[in-house]
């Protein structure tokens, strides 16, 4: 399953690019249009709601032609759909592309992991966290792309032409190598099509990881600045630490599944997790504040891979609809926990807020027993 494997990296890898891509040119897009940041928080909303209606919509799609027939073609689509933003005129053209931009990725994020969770299939093992990785990879490599662009003061337009094409490449070739079996459903699949129980109480636990996500992504360095005297650039190494903790945490994620299991991972990483924001928010210094997000993001990193890999092993006939759900709660998490954070400490402080997602990581640590589910059989 090499090539199949390799196929669905570079889905994950070109879906994080551009993202990527996409943050490293917001201010030149939002200074070129003139936008105040209440104005352009509104286009930022439009892909949060283009995502979670390509999620929703795409999960009957993939378990009726198959994750292949799906995934491809968004693939293809989803870096030239940067294009009409970076030539976006007004607010509300500018809106609209991003909401187009949205709907694509996330009809592509159900859509490629329902083909990961097939070839972790076929392959026996667990495998879904190194997916995840080379998604914050990507990530990584858009944005730095889009800071090179930027430094030699190329514009939106040509940043998201030249990248897309790229992109679009890596798709063509993910499309050669990538796993075209039968549509779940299918008599060939050996679908059954009943819908499994636990889905919702899944994208719970997704939903309180990214909420932990979408905090650290935006209060982290606020807390250790303000809250913790940091200078500016050492504010900055809270969420610098709690990535690259995540993303070598997810490199590592598929052996300590394999060695120790779903239910004991998920249980020790929610621990890890909440021990290490309580080590950022009780140490009192800005070290202990790095520290402890780096703990953060380690105890995250290997929850949502294994949740959404449960997810879409219930049952083969339902994993579109079972991932769309999942994903779709999930990602509501991380939009609204910022938002959550920010009302909680005008109230509380941010070191109390902050502690709500590490005692919504100690709970999902507590219901780690929901991840257990049949031992899928490999498929050839």
């Amino acid at each position: 399953m090499r090539r199949e494997r390799t196929a669905v990296y570079l889905l994950f890898f070109l879906a994080g690019a551009a993202i990527g891509m996409w943050t490293a040119r917001i201010p030149a897009i939002k200074e070129r249009l003139g936008l105040g940041d209440g104005q352009f928080s509104l286009a930022l909303l439009a892909i949060a709601a283009g995502a979670v209606i390509g999620m929703t919509a795409v999960g009957r799609l993939v378990d009726r032609h198959g994750s292949y027939r799906v995934m491809i073609p968004a693939a293809l689509v989803q870096g030239l759909a940067l294009v009409p933003a970076a030539h976006a005129g007004n607010l509300g053209v500018l809106a609209g592309s991003l909401l187009l931009f949205g709907i694509v990725h996330g009809i592509l994020d159900v859509a490629m992991n329902a083909n990961a969770v097939e070839v972790e299939r076929a392959c026996g093992r667990p495998i879904m966290s190194s997916f995840h990785a080379v998604f914050s990879i990507g990530g990584f490599a858009g944005a730095t792309g889009g800071g090179l662009f930027a430094h030699f003061e190329l514009t939106p337009a040509a940043t998201f032409w030249s990248v897309g094409a790229l992109i679009a490449v890596l798709a063509f070739w993910a499309a050669r190598w990538a796993l075209r079996s039968a549509p779940p459903g299918s008599p060939a699949s050996g679908g059954r099509g009943r819908r499994p129980k636990g889905i919702v109480f899944l994208g719970v636990l997704a939903f309180c990881c990214l909420v932990g996500e979408g905090a650290a992504a935006d209060w982290s360095s606020v807390y250790l600045r303000e809250d913790l005297a940091a200078s500016p650039a050492f504010a900055a190494a809270g969420y610098a630490a709690f990535s690259i903790m995540m993303t070598a945490g997810r490199l590592a994620g598929d052996r300590l599944a394999a060695r120790f299991g779903p239910v004991p991972l998920v249980r020790c990483c929610g621990l890890l997790a909440a021990v290490g924001l309580g080590l950022a928010l009780l140490g009192g210094h800005p070290v202990a504040g790095v520290a402890g997000f780096g703990c953060f993001g380690a105890g995250l990193s290997c929850i949502v891979p294994q949740v959404f890999s449960a997810a879409g092993h219930r049952d083969p006939a339902f994993a579109g609809r079972a991932l769309a759900g999942v994903a779709s709660i999930g990602y509501l998490g991380f939009l609204s926990g910022p938002v959550f954070i920010g009302a909680a400490a005008e109230l509380v402080g941010l070191p109390r807020a902050l502690a709500i997602p590490a005692l919504l990581a100690a709970f999902v640590a507590l219901a780690a027993t929901a991840l257990r589910t049949r031992t899928a059989e490999p498929v050839g």
